[in-house]
């Protein structure tokens, strides 16, 4: 019961300073110092700059082995296996939603997580940047991309031509990973320490330049709008409560009869990548493609905020399980 409090306090700790690092972007656009409008150049730095090189510099720090690769294809699976069932199990769960654009973005917001520029600075920050929960992070950040480039575009704009395969699998993120394990394996950083040092330097702005892009989105809205949306509560629930609850209560019960394959930094590790909130780029996609691109704001925003009580109750609840 101890360890599961201390556990409680210091993922709360952490998800507060990260929601809390929103607060010059919020301030800089109330000030009119900046607009709303400005985070699309902020957001490409992080999505070709920052996420690569977090990427990077991570899988330089893996221990890479026979094991390590079993685990990783395990992973791998379980997270095409459970977006899958996530995204027909959305489709039941918004069918009362009549108009289709609102409805796509209430069912992308459900199903993709920032578990890139979010889950996986969360876990640096409270596990380690070489822990195996944040080795399974990363594939699962991975997993979540080439899905939402592909089922996630298509959620968003109702048209099954917008899926680009080539994005889904030429991503900064992906070739990061290949780039990152490429060099672990001929153990550069042994000879050219310089490499991690450089990637050390660029990983260091995600975290800051997320939070303060989402800062800035928040600026730009009015909060009565975002807290009287009751859709923004329902997509909050199924993201934030329900599928992490559900994913991690079968893999709970799998552990019972093959503990070795899931052992508790896998379960931790998945946990964090499925129990933040709403990704991003939910509001970056709807821009281009013709979404609903008010409901993604508010349902990430909201599902971001809401996620300061939701991520520590829940992994309380993990510590006391396992």
């Amino acid at each position: 019961m101890q360890y599961a409090m201390e556990s409680l306090l210091i993922m709360l700790k952490n998800v507060v300073m990260f929601v809390l690092l929103a607060l010059p972007g919020y301030i800089l656009v109330k000030t009119r110092l900046l607009n709303a409008e400005h985070t699309g150049a902020l957001s490409k730095l992080l999505m070709f700059v920052g996420m690569p090189f977090l990427i990077l510099s991570s899988t330089l720090k893996l221990s890479l082995s026979a094991e390590f690769v079993k685990m990783m294809l395990l992973v791998a699976g379980i997270g095409v296996a459970f977006i899958l069932v996530a995204f027909f199990a959305s489709a039941l769960l918004t069918k009362g939603e009549k108009n289709e654009k609102t409805r796509g973005m209430m069912r992308f917001s459900a199903v993709f997580a920032n578990n890139g520029f979010l889950g996986l600075p969360l876990a640096i920050a409270v596990f380690g940047a070489d822990s195996q929960a944040v080795a399974v992070v990363i594939v699962l950040n991975i997993i979540t991309n080439i899905l939402m480039f592909t089922l996630g575009v298509y959620l968003v704009s109702g048209d099954k031509e917008t899926m680009n395969f080539k994005k889904a699998f030429l991503n900064p993120v992906l070739i990061a990973f290949v780039i990152g394990i490429i060099l672990n394996l001929l153990k550069i950083t042994a000879f050219v320490p310089e490499v991690a040092t450089y990637s050390a330097h660029f990983n260091n702005i995600v975290t800051p330049l997320s939070m303060t892009v989402l800062g800035m989105k928040m600026g730009g809205i009015k909060f009565s709008k975002l807290f009287t949306n009751v859709k923004t509560y329902y997509v909050s629930a199924i993201k934030l409560i329900l599928f992490p609850v559900v994913i991690v209560g079968l893999l709970l019960l799998i552990r019972l009869f093959a503990a070795e394959a899931l052992n508790a930094d896998i379960l931790i590790g998945i946990f964090v990548a499925f129990a933040v909130p709403t990704a991003g780029l939910a509001s970056t996609f709807a821009d281009q493609l013709g979404g609903d691109t008010e409901s993604a704001v508010s349902f990430t925003l909201g599902s971001t905020l809401l996620s300061i009580i939701t991520i520590p109750v829940l992994y309380w609840v993990l510590n006391l399980i396992i």
